[in-house]
């Protein structure tokens, strides 16, 4: 059976998809973005920032923690 990729009940969860990036591409989370991802995980009840948290900070923030302009 095909998976569709819209349909959010049978799309794979991200910790079990491969990094679309290559190891050369990838860049670590700036201060300001981890301190956003750490912010966001309080708010929610976590101790510590989680994959979803960080991946939030990657894609909607910039180096400085600004949200990133479209």
């Amino acid at each position: 059976m095909r998976k569709i990729l819209n349909d959010p009940k049978s799309r794979p969860k991200p910790w079990q998809r491969g990094n679309p990036r290559p190891a050369a591409a990838r860049v670590r989370l700036s201060d300001a973005q981890r301190a956003m991802a750490r912010d966001r995980a309080r708010s929610a009840g976590r101790r510590y920032p989680n994959l979803v948290d960080n991946m939030w900070a990657a894609t909607s923030l910039d180096a400085d923690g600004r949200p990133k302009q479209v």
